[in-house]
């Protein structure tokens, strides 16, 4: 117990939840010598491999594990989102999640939180002791729910993302540098509010991990040029998360969790120019670049991550495919789809969910038909342009995996086997015994 609570009286129990962004489950497994910690925590506690959601896509996976439902009730289905009735899109930012967060869940019960650097939360929250948003945030004024808080980022040189341009270049080491940095930072500005001992559920995520697989995941798989750079950068990783660890007394629980997991990528599949090359999908003029772009003859389109839109009558502006003629047109696409194979010849799509199946909610006007999980290799991409062939390459050497994502905790009473994202949110509440009248799509780990 911390020195705030003794002098308060509160003995009620807390929780530090760490998010680690796309730290896939194998990648701990396979080097306990690189993660000490987490390997520690996994044999005095709880670890497991979690399912992500579908989409694994973070802007759709962080709101669905921080309210504990899917997308049909989040609204939020990805990096770019399409307004109802319109072919407009926006990128989604906090006020697009329309489901109760755990924190304000936390708060509503008379207990403080502390949020930094959780994705799709700007503009920071009013309603909470402190926070700081995460990515898309557009300076660090803005992040910061006031202005002592943006002082501290300040004075720590804390940023809000790592500057992924930089992994475009060939020599990846300024981009190493940076995120080191931003690593460091975050880490900093953590420990700072960790010690300060007055919040109840302190909710921090580290996401320079994505941004390190997305560019170095290919050296790691296959030995190259940046795989001891990037087993170094896990390293330090796994021991700020021991340096936390260690700092917590016995009423604390420790949860590091990620919201997908991460594989090689070989090729950027781009899902629009096979639809165009199909049949499927055409534009008003040669020069498009957007949704708003298609033409009446469209039948079918695609948002990323593999999400596929009938342009259905009645649901779009300019639906041709009629209602009646909804479900045969769409198990043609599935059949398109399924017959689709990359340079190698390996089947693209590894399963194919249909949009009833994943999403159901007061905000699932806007839920895609169909969402394809491709097979390992194949990362899919969705723009209206600049594309002439579907597979092509680009600086990203690592992808977003749906089965490999992760869950330690330092209380062993967690069942993690055959869990996911949606339970992460009623077993904090659960561990910290905060009621709430809620229907999750998760439940609780925490053994009854």
């Amino acid at each position: 117990m911390g020195l705030f609570d003794r002098l308060r009286g509160d003995d009620d129990e807390r929780v530090v939840f760490l998010g680690i962004d796309g730290v896939p489950y194998d990648l701990v497994q396979d080097h306990p010598e690189v993660f000490e910690t987490l390997t520690d925590i996994a044999e005095s506690g709880s670890a497991g491999r979690l399912e992500s959601i579908v989409p694994p896509e973070s802007s759709a996976c962080w709101p669905s594990l921080t309210t504990g439902v899917n997308p049909g009730e989040t609204g939020v289905y990805g990096f770019q989102d399409r307004e109802v009735d319109s072919y407009e899109t926006y990128v989604p930012m906090g006020r697009h999640v329309k489901a109760t967060r755990l924190w304000d869940r936390v708060t509503d019960a008379g207990r403080d939180a502390t949020v930094l650097n959780v994705p799709v939360t700007f503009p920071p929250s009013t309603r909470i002791q402190r926070q700081v948003s995460g990515f898309l945030s557009p300076g660090l004024d803005a992040a910061a729910s006031d202005d002592a808080v943006e002082q501290v980022l300040q004075e720590h040189d804390y940023r809000i993302d790592v500057n992924a341009k930089l992994g475009h270049d060939d020599d990846k080491s300024e981009f190493i540098e940076n995120a080191h940095a931003t690593l460091d930072a975050r880490h900093d500005v953590f420990t700072h509010y960790l010690a300060e001992d007055d919040w109840d559920l302190f909710f921090g995520v580290f996401m320079t991990t994505d941004r390190v697989n997305h560019f170095l995941f290919r050296d790691y798989a296959t030995d190259g040029e940046y795989a001891e750079e990037f087993l170094d950068f896990y390293a330090k990783l796994d021991e700020y998360i021991g340096e936390i660890r260690d700092s917590l007394d016995d009423d604390t629980t420790l949860v590091v969790a990620s919201d997908h997991g991460f594989t090689e990528l070989e090729w950027e599949v781009n899902c629009n120019e096979f639809l165009a090359d199909e049949g499927w999908l055409s534009y008003a003029d040669d020069d498009h670049d957007s949704l708003e772009d298609i033409d009446d003859e469209t039948r079918a389109y695609s948002l990323i991550p593999g999400r596929f839109y009938l342009n259905l009558e009645g649901r779009e502006p300019e639906g041709v495919v009629p209602e009646s003629e909804y479900e045969a047109v769409r198990e043609e696409l599935i059949a398109d789809l399924e017959g689709l194979t990359g340079p190698d010849g390996r089947q693209v799509c590894k399963r194919i969910v249909k949009g009833e199946d994943a999403f159901d909610g007061a905000h699932d006007e806007i839920a895609p038909d169909l969402v394809v999980i491709p097979a390992d290799g194949f990362d899919l991409k969705s723009g209206f342009g600049g594309k002439e062939a579907v597979f092509t390459e680009g600086p990203r050497n690592g992808m977003h995996k749906f089965e490999n994502s992760l869950l330690y905790a330092t209380d062993p009473a967690l069942n993690v086997d055959g869990s996911n994202l949606f339970d992460v949110t009623p077993t904090i509440l659960d561990l910290m015994d905060v009621d709430v009248d809620a229907d999750f799509d998760g439940e609780s780990l925490l053994a009854e």
